[in-house]
């Protein structure tokens, strides 16, 4: 089962507390998640994202209406879009 890791985004650095750092870019395997609330896990965990920070995405398709809805939500300047491959679909997500 794919994991992603949240980031604390108070403003005080230094993650949750817990004593875990992620130094790999965060995988969101989209295809693993039910339908109904896959948009709203991808939303949310962009939400994570300090700037500079990138989540790869993995969808069963091509997902351009939720990239459009993330680019909606989060502006066009505050996100960088990079497919990474098609087969499985993986998007690269990047916080400006």
């Amino acid at each position: 089962m794919a994991e992603l890791s949240l980031t604390d985004v108070s403003g005080q650095g230094g993650g949750c507390g817990c004593g875990e750092h992620d130094h790999d870019v965060p995988v969101l395997d989209v295809r693993i998640i039910p339908h109904a609330i896959r948009h709203g896990a991808v939303i949310g965990s962009f939400s994570q994202l300090r700037p500079g920070m990138t989540m790869h995405l993995i969808a069963p398709h091509n997902p351009l209406p939720l990239l459009q809805q993330l680019k909606d939500i989060n502006g066009e300047d505050a996100i960088e879009i990079s497919y990474v491959s098609e087969e499985p679909w993986t998007i690269a997500l990047t916080r400006k």
